[in-house]
């Protein structure tokens, strides 16, 4: 829970020795006379407070200051004054606009602990995720505010609950909240009340945004979702409709996405009274706490929706048309936009992310853009060429072949691939020839081999008797 804490911390300038005329440069050029003597009792205050203004936001541990130091925070003609905060910090944490003697109102916002998670619904850390769900079915059932109508208590107890299980039972979350501590994630998580309520957020976002580190980016959006397709050699080729199903959350159509049954009205809270905050005196300090009974909203419902038990999204099948290009290949990731799970919140769902699996094909073989395919000739076609059909993407071809090919030569077929993408470009096709040999000859068939072997030892004699002549 946030808590708004309020100290005065007062901040003059010194000269050197006697009276030293300051220009105090701000909006309005004023200038005036420091009394040294006076000065130097206030110097020890106001680096006390630096000190524990520094301490506070670097060395003990998180605060998220939505700050504003009143005053100027230069005051340069004051040898021996230094700012509240140097130059590095000081436009980070607001603006310092007051004259010599003037006093500083520093606001900043701590936390203040809470009940565990898991000791909220008596399970022990290394709970599995069934023995945290039967725990919280248990409690729920146990706390529900239409079954204690006479505890004004349970309803609280209930939403305790309730928040504690949706925690735990987010794998993500749960690993956040044991790395963070109780305090820090109940801290991120509630934002103080303010508009970041009720989402998570890095705390140490806050320092880096205040010390100048980064920008820091919040997710408006409901869950991605990530799916696999899988796809035939042909469809990744040619390009593709397709529809796929995935489980995603969904909005509620019980309540409608309100998370309340539908004609609840919202009753102002009794503890804050509507203000979404509670405010106590401790000391110097004034704690302005986030409402425990309406989570800092101001009203509250006596009854959830029994469907999503408050939560306005549910799990459920949600089925999406996907254009897929042609030219995908395998393990390429499509991304479609808002089409992914629903926010509780009522903005934008989440994205979808379809990751492609292209199948093999029997006949072509994929290099990039380029395509692969073989071809089989029979002897006397190796020898003595022709003609033969090749199959292309888009249907067979004729192709020549020349007399005298040797296996494992390829001829390349320009254009003939697959289309590059973001290009009006297409890759090329390789045919690669392999060479049948007989393996059952007729009578006819040996005799003529045989002669041809006949005639082709009298020419390897012929020409190994001209080599020996020379």
């Amino acid at each position: 829970m946030g808590a708004i804490l309020t100290n005065t911390l007062p901040l003059s300038c010194d000269g050197h020795g006697g009276r030293h005329n300051c220009q105090l440069r701000s909006r309005n050029r004023v200038t005036g006379d420091c009394d040294p003597a006076r000065s130097a009792s206030r110097r020890a205050p106001v680096r006390d407070g630096r000190a524990g203004l520094y301490e506070s936001l670097v060395r003990g541990g998180y605060r998220k200051f939505g700050s504003s130091i009143h005053g100027c925070c230069k005051i340069p003609n004051c040898h021996n004054y230094k700012n509240v905060v140097g130059s590095r910090y000081g436009s980070h944490l607001g603006t310092v606009n007051a004259y010599c003697g003037r006093s500083r109102l520093i606001h900043g916002t701590s936390y203040m602990a809470a009940k565990d998670y898991y000791d909220t619904l008596g399970v022990s850390k290394n709970a599995t995720a069934s023995e945290i769900k039967k725990a919280y079915y248990g409690l729920a059932k146990k706390w529900h505010p239409d079954a204690n109508k006479d505890d004004p208590e349970a309803e609280t107890r209930f939403q305790e609950i309730s928040k504690a299980y949706e925690v735990l039972k987010d794998e993500e979350k749960r690993v956040q909240y044991d790395q963070l501590g109780h305090e820090t994630f109940e801290a991120s998580a509630s934002g103080g009340g303010g508009p970041d309520a009720g989402h998570w957020r890095n705390p140490f976002q806050d320092l880096s945004d205040i010390f100048g580190f980064g920008s820091f980016h919040r997710n408006f959006t409901g869950k991605d979702a990530k799916v696999a397709l899988e796809l035939s050699f042909m469809e990744a080729v040619q390009g593709c409709t397709k529809n796929v199903v995935f489980q995603t959350e969904l909005p509620c159509e019980t309540c409608g996405g309100t998370g309340v049954p539908p004609g609840t009205k919202p009753e102002t809270c009794r503890r804050c009274k509507g203000a979404g905050m509670t405010i106590s005196q401790t000391g110097p300090f004034r704690i302005q706490v986030t409402c425990t009974q309406c989570g800092g909203s101001g009203k509250y419902v006596k009854s959830l929706c029994k469907s999503c038990n408050g939560q306005r999204v549910v799990r459920g099948p949600k089925s999406v048309k996907v254009n897929i290009m042609p030219g995908v290949d395998t393990d390429e990731e499509l991304r479609m936009p808002r089409s992914g799970g629903a926010d509780p919140d009522g903005n934008q769902p989440g994205d979808l992310y379809v990751v492609i699996k292209v199948r093999e094909d029997p006949i072509f073989r994929r290099e990039g853009s380029n395509i692969h395919v073989d071809a089989i000739l029979n002897i006397t076609q190796a020898i003595l060429g022709g003609t033969i059909q090749v199959p292309t993407l888009t249907g067979d071809v004729v192709l020549k072949v020349r007399p005298g090919t040797q296996p494992g030569q390829k001829v390349v077929l320009k254009g003939k691939g697959i289309k590059t993408k973001n290009s009006y470009s297409y890759g090329d096709q390789y045919v690669h020839f392999n060479v049948s040999m007989p393996t059952n000859l007729t009578e006819r068939q040996r005799e003529l081999i045989e002669e041809f072997a006949k005639e082709e030892q009298v020419e390897d004699e012929k020409d190994a008797a001209a080599g020996a002549s020379r």
